[in-house]
């Protein structure tokens, strides 16, 4: 019987932080909960430290200190990474020079300063586990490989709300349309990435951080169904992929157990596709050529409830409707504080899309713009700190310039 884990989450009460309690509330055997952080939504997070009997539980009033507390204080085996921005960075980063291992759920930890973390986690010995679906795949298909065996990873994108909308449409959708995925249940930040494709754009970057391959190494291809989330394609012409339901909760079970892997994670549901739970073994009951097993088997590859056929779909981007793409793969290959630039700028742009400041279309202008305009800084991470502040005064600058040329 494995021992129960001691688990700590840094944004508790968003998307990924709430299903990661999911996973764990179905296996209370397996985890213990020792430290929530949450922001603003206080009522939650007590609700969830009762409920768990987390000792430590603090919210962005207690500032840096509390993360901390969370984060190192209550000593856990693993702190999933769940917050949005650069709030947490010098918390987890302590995390990692304690030895703790870290479930990576934080696009902009990893692209602002992953190459730090990556070294910090060499030198002490932790851990860094990929939550992200795509990340999480790569992660499994490269498990036992030679590295010089690897010709090229690839990361695949649903393709968003907007794969098969015009560049006009795009322009002038609204934030409505923009948060209606078809596949996948985010946050909103994550799915206005999405619907930009800068989600892709960031997780070429994480990659390369996480797994060491330079930007002419790591590919992209839309795959709609969102079943396969990655490929590791090898120099002797093999291929391997990772399949499973789009369900974030898989990725966050298999980071959070890692190296075991759970029973099950969650109950079926029928509106995202698979369930995200393990087919059943057959039974003398039930043989394997029964219809009740072949039905499980298909959902697990992507087929709804009822379905008796799945099909998979892969597409090149279209790098003129997602200008996002470009931008991200040119800021791996500028290197130092450039990626910062990227993250901050991205950030400031869909916050502003998001409050009806600036049209969708204008987000990848914001983004282009300041990463003209910031001028790089050493990469440390007071230099990570300082170009994160430079680009999102720069972006603010240009979000209230393009207002004021709406508003004329």
């Amino acid at each position: 019987m494995t021992s129960s884990k001691r688990v700590a989450i840094l944004g508790s009460t968003g998307s990924i932080g709430t299903q990661a309690l999911d996973v764990i509330a179905s296996h209370p055997e397996r985890f213990e909960v020792v430290g929530l952080a949450a922001g603003r939504n206080e009522e939650l997070l007590r609700e969830q430290a009762r409920r768990f009997g987390a000792p430590i539980a603090t919210t962005i009033a207690d500032g840096a200190e509390g993360l901390l507390r969370v984060a190192v204080s209550s000593e856990p085996e693993i702190l999933l990474a769940a917050t949005d921005g650069s709030v947490a960075f010098e918390a987890v980063f302590a995390a990692v020079e304690r030895g703790i291992d870290v479930a990576v759920a934080n696009k902009e930890l990893i692209v602002s300063a992953g190459a730090l973390l990556v070294e910090s986690a060499q030198r002490s010995g932790a851990r860094l586990l990929p939550v992200d679906s795509e990340h999480s795949a790569i992660f499994q298909c490269l498990a036992g490989e030679e590295r010089e065996s690897i010709a090229a990873i690839v990361l695949t994108a649903s393709g968003g709300p907007f794969w098969r909308t015009s560049r006009e449409e795009m322009e002038r959708a609204d934030l409505k349309a923009a948060l209606a995925h078809p596949t996948w249940r985010m946050g909103t930040k994550n799915t206005i990435d999405s619907a930009t494709m800068m989600n892709k754009g960031l997780e070429v970057i994480e990659a390369s951080r996480l797994f060491g391959f330079p930007g002419d190494q790591i590919r992209i291809v839309v795959h709609p169904q969102s079943i396969v989330h990655g490929f590791v394609l090898f120099t002797d012409g093999n291929v391997k992929s990772q399949l499973a339901a789009p369900d974030m909760r898989l990725p966050i079970g298999y980071a959070l157990a890692y190296p075991n892997r759970l029973p099950s994670v969650g109950d079926p549901d029928p509106s995202i596709g698979a369930p995200p739970h393990v087919a059943p073994r057959p039974s003398q009951a039930e043989p394997a050529g029964s219809p009740l097993f072949e039905n499980d088997v298909l959902q697990m590859l992507g087929a709804k409830q009822g379905e008796v056929a799945v099909r998979y779909d892969f597409e090149a981007p279209d790098p003129v409707r997602f200008p996002c793409v470009a931008l991200a793969y040119e800021a791996l290959a500028r290197g130092g504080t450039a990626p910062a630039v990227l993250s901050a700028a991205n950030e400031v742009a869909v916050e502003a899309f998001v409050q009806g400041k600036i049209a969708f279309g204008k987000i990848s202008m914001v983004i282009e713009r300041t990463m003209e305009r910031t001028r790089p800084a050493q990469a440390n991470l007071e230099g990570v700190r300082s170009a994160d502040r430079e680009a999102r005064i720069n972006a603010q600058a240009i979000v209230e310039g393009i207002e004021r040329s709406s508003n004329r």
